[in-house]
């Protein structure tokens, strides 16, 4: 995985200035008071949405628990990549299939047909609860847990309970967008987190 862009355009910006270029602000958005980070026009462009997903997928090698493996013998450092609902469905379903790997999904609750864990959730604006299919994980899976982006931390620190309480081990967690003045990176510490744009 690398973050090799063609030549010319926008694809020789810098990936947190690609990405930021092309984001949309929507404020007020799905509440009064909050400034919604619109990335979709970033998946719409096929030269930073392939950077994104390169960039995306390569943190894990440089944790230090798979950085000995990571790389050798085509081993992308994980083996699994879990995504959040929902636009995480997309980056993680793209990550996973650069990196030749499995997706598994954290879904909102009531949306899985078959023995569920859940975790409950506070965010910036309610709660909620996340959950996942019971059998998605063998104990030990290395998993990458991607989603679009890092607010409070709430979202992903339900993804990583879930995780955690099926065996997995969290090599990483990966976002496009993470909104540093709210703290969420302190509230998933000790994981890993690698942001493409940190603002």
């Amino acid at each position: 995985m690398t973050d090799a862009p063609p030549a010319g355009g926008l694809g020789e910006a810098p990936l947190d200035e690609l990405i930021a270029g092309l984001t949309v602000d929507v404020p007020d958005y799905p509440e009064p008071g909050i400034l919604f980070r619109d990335l979709t026009p970033v998946f719409a462009d096929g030269t930073a949405f392939r950077r994104m997903v390169h960039g995306l997928g390569a943190p894990a090698a440089s944790d230090p628990r798979v950085a000995a493996v990571a790389g050798r013998d085509g081993d992308p450092g994980f083996d699994v990549v879990v995504g959040v609902e929902a636009r995480g469905f997309l980056l993680a379903a793209a990550v996973a299939l650069d990196a030749g790997v499995g997706v598994v999904p954290v879904r909102k609750a009531g949306k899985l047909p078959r023995e569920r864990i859940a975790a409950d959730y506070v965010l910036e604006y309610g709660t909620a609860t996340l959950e996942m299919h019971a059998d998605s994980l063998r104990p030990g899976a290395r998993v990458l847990v991607v989603d679009d982006v890092l607010a409070t931390g709430g979202t992903l620190g339900a993804a990583i309970a879930l995780v955690e309480r099926l065996g997995g081990v969290v090599t990483a967690v990966s976002v496009v967008v993470e909104l540093a003045a709210l703290g969420g990176r302190e509230r998933i510490a000790p994981h890993t987190v690698h942001s493409l744009w940190t603002t």
